[in-house]
């Protein structure tokens, strides 16, 4: 029987490592950026270009599924892969994100979080229990452990607090994901380290994570404003805090510089809508840096987005051509950027594994920040 999960480690370099984790649904390399499709759908492009660009899964997102169209729809549908054509993993967020950044919307208890929704203010219940439901009715393969993701300025006591609450749910995210004993045959469950920029407070966490145990564990609580130099301080230990044989996987980042610098910290995965939401907003990502495409220095630009970039938009279109689109607020434009952006992303989490399985990723990490920071 294929593997239900498991991951392995064939390199390190320094604190870097070049890993491969095995499922049912498909092997995922690490380290592995996931694009964001949190309703279903990496926005402006189709599921088989996301995949051709490198991908080798993909997010979704249990609160807005479960708003639009439902879980029990996805799941009469036949479950999300087959809705939205994607046959390889999938990993969903466990709206635990959602608690912090609707807080307005939000009503929380010990029980859980009471949402009222953006789209219509219907309210919704979101438990650890009704949580691991959700994501099994959509067929996640990788499942999130439902949190409270601790806001960017929060006390000390306040992340304690929320810290704690979180692996109280944590515990109760385990017990709701093994009830559905034919989806915990093939799916994984991970755990969310929080603890806002204090070392203690996130060890407690780890500590607590490992005695529930999960199949990989996440470093949350970052990427929520407190900025680069304080997100690679907690990346300095939060890593090793976790065990070393199971991926951790850094939600929510990043830019090119947040990967590079995080892998170099032992970070295995990480999702941000950043290639595709940039790409539709005019910006493309490139080897010398972000490059914002409604520049009027590019109207007569026939040279790619990206010179060195072997993707079909790079191959194909020019500068020009793009920043008429993007001006003329033409649909294409979107599609284009994001293809190129999500294919940038996928070569360089690709240059990264080459890097660390040489023996060689301080030199490329090096060589990167040189070029793409300027």
């Amino acid at each position: 029987m294929t593997d239900r999960f498991r991951f392995s480690i064939s390199a390190t370099d320094g604190r870097s490592r070049l890993g491969t984790i095995h499922m049912q649904r498909g092997e995922i390399r690490t380290p592995a950026f996931m694009p964001v499709g949190t309703a279903a759908t990496v926005k402006a492009m189709k599921p088989e270009s996301v995949r051709a660009a490198g991908a080798d899964i993909i997010l979704g997102n249990t609160y807005h599924l479960m708003l639009r169209p439902g879980a029990e729809r996805v799941a009469r549908l036949g479950g999300l892969h087959s809705f939205m054509n994607w046959d390889r993993p999938i990993l969903t967020d466990s709206g635990g994100y959602q608690v912090m950044s609707l807080s307005e919307l939000t009503r929380m208890s010990e029980d859980g979080v009471e949402f009222q929704s953006h789209l219509d203010g219907s309210r919704h219940m979101l438990t650890p229990e009704r949580s691991m439901e959700i994501q099994r009715l959509l067929g996640s393969d990788i499942v999130m452990a439902f949190d409270e993701c601790t806001k960017n300025g929060a006390t000390r006591d306040e992340a304690l607090e929320s810290m704690e609450r979180s692996m109280r749910w944590a515990k109760r995210s385990r017990g709701g994901f093994d009830s559905g004993e034919e989806h915990a045959a093939r799916s994984a469950l991970f755990g969310i380290q929080q603890g806002a920029l204090d070392p203690d407070i996130r060890a407690a966490s780890a500590e607590a994570l490992i005695d529930i145990g999960f199949d990989g564990y996440a470093i949350g609580g970052l990427a929520v404003g407190e900025g680069q130099e304080a997100m690679f301080g907690v990346l300095d230990y939060a890593p090793d805090q976790l065990p070393q044989d199971k991926p951790r996987y850094l939600m929510g980042v990043g830019k090119p510089d947040d990967l590079v610098g995080a892998v170099e910290r032992g970070v295995d995965m990480f999702d941000c809508v950043l290639p595709s939401r940039s790409g539709r907003n005019g910006q493309a990502f490139t080897a010398d840096g972000a490059l914002n495409i409604r520049n009027a220095r590019f109207a007569e630009d026939l040279e790619p987005l990206d010179s060195e970039c072997p993707c079909p938009v790079c191959q194909t279109y020019s500068r020009a051509y793009l920043h008429h689109l993007i001006k003329a607020k033409e649909i294409l434009g979107a599609m284009l950027m994001t293809e190129h952006n999500i294919a940038w992303y996928q070569a360089l989490m690709a240059n990264m594994r080459s890097a660390i399985g040489e023996g060689r990723f301080a030199a490329f990490a090096s060589a990167f920040r040189s070029r793409y920071l300027g």
